[in-house]
């Protein structure tokens, strides 16, 4: 029986990419975990479905830490146009905020300017660190899901109890 397990780099792609996608639009960044185990979960199934062999739960967390790996890829690729988009959200809400109430702090139009200010590579790179290592340990939670809701369940023992002895013969009556 061939115990080789098929590559894991399309599956982990394939999860990790949509789910770092999702993960990325707004509004629907909202469910970001949620994303990313399903991700996971997805890439999962993708590999069971391809194994000759049935998979452990190491081995669902092993394909779920790669598909966070490529989902964190993704994400942070996406994020990079959204910045922008992102910004001028923000400071539209503030500047609304700021028309009714007189509370907002003393400079915070410096502050944002700082801060949606031209990309920052030392930040993406941090934001990139930070963002793969939840989303390894969130994909490798839902590639542990996945394996055992879809990958093949080992078969039942092949070993086959001996047939039971009749009792021993006792003196005829």
């Amino acid at each position: 029986m061939n115990q080789q397990r098929p590559p894991l780099f399309v599956p982990a792609l394939i999860g990790g990419t949509i789910a770092g996608i999702l993960s990325a639009i707004p509004l629907l960044n909202c469910l970001c975990c949620l994303w990313i185990i399903g991700g996971a979960m997805l890439a999962a199934a993708l590999w069971a479905k391809d194994s000759p062999v049935a998979l452990t739960a190491g081995d669902g967390a092993l394909i779920g830490a790669f598909t966070g790996l490529f989902g964190a890829a993704a994400h942070s690729l996406i994020n990079i146009p959204l910045a922008a988009v992102n910004a001028t959200f923000f400071r539209n809400v503030f500047t609304r905020l700021s028309t009714y109430t007189n509370e907002m702090p003393s400079g915070w139009e410096k502050w944002f300017d700082q801060s949606a200010g031209p990309f920052q590579i030392a930040g993406f790179f941090l934001g990139l660190i930070v963002t793969a290592a939840i989303f390894s340990v969130l994909g490798a939670l839902g590639g542990i899901l996945g394996t055992a809701l879809f990958g093949k369940k080992t078969p039942p023992s092949s070993i086959v109890p001996p047939p039971a002895t009749p009792p021993p013969a006792g003196p005829a009556i």
